[in-house]
């Protein structure tokens, strides 16, 4: 479907989320009007490591730095008329004031398969042993990520099942979705009404999740470290009585007789060590 060049404003907090509307944006020559980001450290939510957005963006941006989306971004918003309103990685309720301003609508993109994990956590369904990686892009409601779908994607975890890994096939899936569901928006679909009895929400990860247990299998450890490390290094693991950031884990065979958690090879970069069932190589940060 050909749509005309159309007016965006972004709320985002993360590069990666405002990157996935620009890029968007940069195939079909729309015009982004306006960012509005939070103020500094909002980001680290989503990546620890991760810079204040405004730092990263292009030169030539037109930016709004503001916790007050009622008083301060809804007015400013409204008088450039935007087009569609677009939020990714934004960590503030949007207020109905600001979503009703657009006029296709305000729209979210969320990586997982809403209803399923809704919330801020969205890769503790894969730490908690889904098979599937999703996104979502819905209408934007009061509420988190409970808004009508206009499109959703789903795909099998990655052969190589990592935190780069996963992080890549989730950019990918929300490209997907932003590239379907915004044209939709746009012809003014509503889209479908989730079922809030299917919903799940997904909590921050606790200091004692971030433990892994080697006396879990080989590939459920391997699962949880590329969970925990998908937006920043989370995962830790108690080796020889030391607490350790654990960078990247995989299975390294089938050792030998060794009770879990016992190192059964100390490298430059970390160790090889005994899971309830194989030895998995531990990379430590």
């Amino acid at each position: 479907m050909t749509v005309a060049p159309l007016r965006v404003v972004v709320l985002s907090a993360l590069m990666t989320g405002y990157r996935l509307v620009a890029d968007w944006a940069g195939r079909h020559g729309h015009e982004l009007s306006l960012v509005v980001t939070p103020p500094v450290g909002a980001g680290r939510r989503y990546d620890a490591r991760a810079n204040p957005l405004v730092l990263d963006l292009p030169q030539d941006s037109h930016v709004l730095v503001t916790r007050s989306l009622t008083t301060v971004a809804t007015p400013l918003v409204a008088a450039l008329a935007p087009d569609l309103v677009i939020s990714a990685a934004f960590p503030r309720r949007i207020p109905p004031q600001l979503l009703a301003v657009p006029r296709f609508g305000a729209l979210n993109l969320h990586p997982s398969a809403l209803p399923a994990g809704r919330g801020p956590n969205p890769f503790r369904l894969v730490y908690e042993g889904a098979s599937t990686i999703g996104a979502t892009l819905h209408r934007t409601a009061e509420d988190f990520d409970t808004g009508p779908v206009l499109s959703r994607r789903e795909a099998p975890l990655p052969a190589e099942l990592s935190a780069a890994a996963l992080r890549a096939a989730s950019v990918d899936l929300m490209a997907q979705v932003l590239e379907e569901g915004a044209a939709r928006a746009v012809a003014g679909d509503p889209g479908v009404v989730q079922n809030g009895e299917q919903a799940s929400h997904t909590p921050p990860f606790t200091e004692v999740e971030q433990l892994i247990d080697f006396t879990d299998p080989a590939r459920t450890l391997q699962r949880k470290v590329a969970a925990l490390n998908v937006l920043g290094p989370r995962a830790a693991a108690c080796v020889e009585g030391v607490r350790v950031q654990v960078g990247h884990l995989y299975e390294a065979g089938c050792g030998r007789n060794a009770e879990p958690g016992e190192v059964l090879t100390r490298h430059g970069d970390g160790w090889t060590v005994q899971a309830a069932d194989h030895a998995v190589r531990v990379h430590s940060v």
